[in-house]
């Protein structure tokens, strides 16, 4: 028996010393290899082990390192595929549907997070027709990492395009690749590694935040052993007590019947139209709980059937019941609430919608200009109107929590750092509101993120194609500051680095909601600017006009602009919006202004002596309309320093 035990002891130890091959996640069934460029393959086996990788008819070998990886180098390589990948060492690993074509690193924040999925009504017969097995994408899972740069993302793998899977892809990047691969017929890989509510310093490695000091400092607290978690219970032992709280003082919960019972006595509550703010109706400042409640009439054709329940956007959190049965929650604002509501659960006649809101700070209520409305096939009923609500409970402010994935270098380690030996196209990144409160920061901040990336790629200048921020907020009457514009400005100025694009959107965005719905242009947008950077597209319009220089002409500025296309246009053929001019005093008025060519002339007979205009300067230039003749906006812009 002891000479049994021996044997396996010495079997496992063997094993455990020999190894066996592995690959990074990214190598991986289904993946997307970049075309025209030397490829590594690498992974991870015993030092010493000899590995043997096979493709295309031909075999490479090479020996394992000391550090226990091992890579080879694969040569450039025409379009093509499917082809399969054996790699041997101790054990024997077989990639299959191989594709070579073009690889695009998608990051940034929400908007370039957000899936196709969030936007399905909108483009229902696009993700219908989604199949196509020459579009895949790699989601890398969200997570960070403060101590040192990983070798491998947590998970992953390489789904193809189609209906089901494609609810899961970008949407930005899905209408990029779509419209490439329309173009060029050339298999496009995504590698989706995007972080909603992130800021552009958690991208940078520690190198580049020397740069930094603030930064920095923040990222070398966050390497203490045992800090992330001292800060991760405070966090949760404050958020389970108000929670805590306000479950037990909400007399929505506790009362003789519960107020999501259809039965129970709503004598007493109030009116208020929905959507809108409680804070107008006699709640002004309160957090804590409000319960909603409709009484509503449903014809008999739209019960004995799914029905789909929407609520626009509610801040911050819901719980929904329908006829005294739970029917859905959300636990933060951004999301539209969509809530599925099964067959049988709406009666002939009288249905009773209650909503339970919790408001963690701000103002709570039903954001505005969103959809509410009761869905069966091609009936609805608009619940739009009045609607009854009574105090649950109120609460204090719900003190902010830590995001950890937000601090320095955490997702730069984590997310990007194992990428880093993937051969890539290029990178499209939709980034910048979290950085918005400090956007003269943000000028040497983004600029820092795509040259800190190119370095550690070690390919050279590759395509940085960027988004710049939305229209977002409430339009304003007269021209003003914004940090918003200034964030424009520094992704505008950002241009100057060599072999990057931006996608102007001041025209797509929402002012209700920092996720506009309108996802295929932006994707359309960068894919112009891919034409033009990445395939090298002399003669496409790739973007709309940007400010050059400007002349003093009497009492008028003469604004010259590039990338006017086949010419300049009002967009809808009205006069030209969103100027503003102003002179030394730097009061600015609105102005008129006229197109003569290729420049725009600005004047205001509020102003004899101007010298200085802005176009689009605002958080939400509602209205701006300059355009080239090939649709595509002008970026907003300053003359002045001020």
């Amino acid at each position: 028996m002891i000479r049994y035990i021996y044997i396996l002891i010495s079997s496992l130890f063997c094993l455990a010393t020999t190894g066996q091959v592995k690959l990074p996640r990214l190598i991986s069934d289904n993946m997307v290899l970049q075309r025209d460029a030397k490829l590594s393959i690498w992974g991870w086996a015993a030092v010493g082990e000899k590995v043997n990788v096979k493709f295309k008819d031909k075999t490479y070998i090479t020996t394992t390192g000391a550090d226990s990886i091992w890579m080879i180098t694969l040569p450039a390589m025409k379009t093509g595929g499917p082809y399969e990948m054996e790699i041997t060492g101790s054990n024997r690993i077989v990639i299959k549907n191989i594709l070579i074509g073009d690889v695009w690193v998608c990051s940034g924040q929400s908007n370039m997070e957000l899936p196709m999925e969030r936007v399905k009504e909108k483009y229902a017969a696009i993700i219908a027709a989604s199949t196509n097995p020459n579009i895949r994408q790699f989601n890398v899972s969200t997570t960070y990492d403060f101590q040192k740069s990983r070798k491998d993302v947590e998970s992953g793998n390489w789904q193809l395009a189609d209906p089901q899977t494609v609810l899961q892809f970008t949407a930005v990047g899905y209408f990029f690749a779509k419209s490439l691969y329309e173009k060029y017929q050339v298999p496009i890989g995504l590698i989706k590694a995007a972080v909603g509510g992130s800021p552009a310093e958690a991208w940078l490695n520690s190198a580049a935040l020397k740069a930094f000091p603030n930064h920095l400092e923040t990222a070398l607290k966050y390497r203490r052993n045992g800090y992330i978690d001292s800060i991760r219970n405070y966090d949760r032992q404050v958020r389970d007590n108000w929670y805590k709280t306000i479950w037990l003082q909400d007399k929505g919960l506790h009362d003789a019947k519960p107020w999501y019972d259809t039965a129970c006595n709503v004598a007493g509550w109030q009116k208020m139209p929905i959507p809108g703010y409680w804070e107008q109706h006699g709640l002004k400042g309160v957090n804590g709980v409000v319960w909603f409640r409709k009484d509503i009439q449903v014809p008999a054709s739209m019960t004995g059937k799914p029905v789909q329940l929407l609520l626009g956007r509610i801040v911050d959190q819901d719980s929904v019941f329908v006829n005294g049965r739970f029917a859905g929650t959300t636990g933060y604002q951004y999301p539209p609430r969509r809530y599925e509501l099964p067959a049988g659960l709406l009666q002939p006649g009288k249905n009773t919608i209650v909503v339970r809101v919790i408001n963690n700070s701000g103002r709570g209520g039903f954001v505005t200009e969103k959809p509410y409305q009761l869905i069966a096939g091609e009936e609805t009923i608009d619940l739009t109107g009045d609607w009854q609500f009574a105090l649950g409970t109120t609460a204090s402010p719900l003190p902010s929590q830590t995001f950890f994935q937000y601090q320095p270098t955490g997702l730069f380690n984590a997310m990007i750092s194992p990428l880093l030996n993937y051969r890539i196209k290029g990178v499209i990144w939709y980034q910048g509101e979290s950085n918005a409160g400090k956007p003269v920061e943000y000028r040497t901040l983004f600029p820092a993120v795509i040259n800190t990336w190119r370095q550690q790629w070690n390919q050279g200048n590759f395509p940085f194609l960027f988004v710049q921020l939305a229209n977002y907020m409430a339009a304003k009457e007269q021209p003003g500051e914004s940090s918003w514009a200034m964030t424009r400005e520094a992704q505008l100025k950002t241009l100057s680095l060599p072999n990057t694009g931006m996608a102007v959107i001041t025209d797509i965005g929402e002012w209700n909601d920092i996720h506009p719905l309108n996802k295929a242009d932006v994707g359309k947008r960068l894919a112009l600017w891919a034409q033009k950077q990445a395939y090298g597209d002399q003669k496409v319009v790739y973007s709309g006009p940007l400010y050059q220089s400007k002349t003093k002409q009497g009492n008028k500025l003469v604004l010259q602009f590039t990338n006017t296309g086949s010419g300049l246009m009002a967009k809808g053929n009205n006069e030209l919006k969103y100027f503003a001019i102003a002179g030394a005093d730097k009061k600015f008025v609105w102005a008129k202004a006229v197109i003569e060519g290729k420049k725009v002339v600005v004047w205001s007979e509020q102003v004899p002596d101007p010298v200085a205009v802005r176009y689009a300067w605002a958080d939400n230039p509602e209205g701006a309309n300059l355009y080239n003749k090939e649709g595509l906006p002008a970026s907003s812009f300053r003359t002045d320093d001020w």
